[in-house]
């Protein structure tokens, strides 16, 4: 998106969050309204950048701040905090009793 100029921040964001959610049927994701649960990522679009590599596939991408997962951090200043608050999403599968 930044070298290439194929689509703007707005538009990449929809792409990953609500349009997928609207796709999938997940009702309850995608967008940041009340009712809806809270996945954020606060990131500098300005430095992300993935450094996975097929050689080294598993390191976080640098300029991703924060990532806050059913209302619980998981990721601050760079850094994993240990906690694991998400869950496996399926397509139009209905939400588990008890769980975010």
């Amino acid at each position: 998106m930044r070298e290439e100029h194929v689509l703007t921040l707005p538009e990449a964001i929809r792409k990953m969050t609500s349009l997928n959610s609207e796709k999938l049927g997940i009702e309850d994701r995608g967008l940041l309204r009340a009712g809806k649960k809270a996945d954020i990522t606060i990131f500098d679009s300005e430095r992300v950048t993935d450094r996975a590599t097929f050689e080294n596939p598993h390191q976080y991408p640098v300029g991703i701040e924060y990532v806050i997962v059913n209302g619980v951090p998981v990721l601050e200043k760079e850094q994993h905090l240990g906690t694991k608050p998400g869950r496996v999403l399926r397509k139009n599968a209905p939400a588990a009793a008890g769980r975010q």
